[in-house]
């Protein structure tokens, strides 16, 4: 009796290894990401102090080294994301990845001195909370064994069809939707942030060349390597924009969400993996995209709230300026009135 409760008492062994592995490489991701933006956006303003700003077409921030400094940051916690998955389940991962948007928040928050309404915040809970439960719902992914099986799928009816979708989309967010939309609306830039997207392809071309199987002699992975690379400086390019003209604790949930959810409709459209999911997973996963949808929406009237109240806290101190007699700089009105008389 004494052996089996001692026996009982030493077969919790707590985490894995592996697991704990996977869980230092989510936070240090989550972190590198989350400060990322923060940096980016300290770098993009101050190359728009000496030149032209990113959100009017400027290009200024590729010649500032700390713009540079968060690009490399969030490459970083990228690839220390993509590695967790690789020592833990995504049960665990995808919960602590979210986190870099309570992150950017509050180091926004604490850096940048930028206020977020207390709807804002209760937009990044919901938008964690949205996104966690879409992705722990996700069908599994198949094994795939061969990027010529991954090009086989992208090349299919159904996948082109939403690519050609996506790329017309983009077009038009680009021609007709940016130049008259783009410094006030959100949801243009990051529209164009998260619709391009293939790097799912590349990413099983390399995870399966270090396993052992050389794909890098496929014309198809370099083909996919030349989509990844036009996607990334497109999505650098607009979130770039997105982040110069609007508030960061806004444009950090609503890239993350949109990104992540846009991501996963790919990944079910090309590998067809609605054919392994129950009626719950997928009522499920439509609760997470209406939390989702909810958290951007109250986000996105953050804004206007911030907005409005900048705009009426002006009108205020302009009115009250008037009624007192004052001039901005404290002389009475009419005292400059009357400097100006001959």
């Amino acid at each position: 009796m004494a052996a089996a409760g001692e026996e009982g008492a030493y077969s919790y062994k707590g985490m894995s290894a592996d697991n704990i592995k996977g869980l230092v490489l989510a936070l240090s991701s989550s972190f590198f990401i989350g400060a990322s933006f923060i940096v980016k956006k300290k770098g993009l303003k101050k190359a728009g102090a000496s030149g032209i700003r990113a959100g009017v077409g400027g290009y200024s921030y590729l010649y500032e080294p700390l713009w540079w400094v968060g690009m490399i940051t969030m490459i970083v916690g990228e690839i220390a994301n993509f590695a967790a998955y690789a020592f833990a389940p995504a049960i665990l991962v995808t919960p602590l990845g979210a986190l870099s948007i309570i992150i950017s928040a509050v180091l926004a928050h604490i850096i940048l001195r930028e206020k977020l309404h207390i709807f804002g915040i209760l937009g990044c809970v919901l938008c964690v909370v949205g996104s966690t439960t879409i992705v722990l719902h996700a069908p599994q992914e198949r094994e795939i064994q061969s990027v010529i099986e991954v090009w086989d799928l992208a090349t299919e009816p159904a996948f082109l069809f939403y690519a050609a979708l996506v790329i017309t989309a983009v077009f038009v967010l680009i021609i007709h939707f940016i130049p008259q939309y783009g410094q006030t609306h959100i949801m243009v830039y990051i529209g164009v942030c998260s619709l391009v997207m293939s790097v799912k392809a590349l990413g099983i071309a390399l995870k399966l060349t270090l396993s052992g199987m050389n794909q890098l002699t496929y014309p198809q992975t370099w083909a996919f390597t030349i989509v990844v690379i036009t996607c990334v400086i497109t999505q650098m390019n607009y979130l770039n924009k997105a982040l110069d003209t609007f508030n960061t604790a806004v444009v950090s949930p609503i890239y993350y969400v949109m990104f992540t959810s846009l991501t996963i409709l790919a990944s079910v459209i090309m590998f067809k993996d609605w054919d392994r999911q129950n009626p719950t997973q997928i009522v499920t996963e439509m609760c997470g995209f209406v939390t989702i949808l909810s958290g951007t929406f109250l986000l996105h009237k953050t804004k206007d709230l911030s907005d409005g109240l900048s705009t009426s806290l002006s009108m205020r101190l302009s009115k009250h300026i008037e009624e007192d007699g004052f001039g901005q700089e404290g002389i009475p009105l009419r005292r400059q009135e009357s400097l100006r008389l001959p």
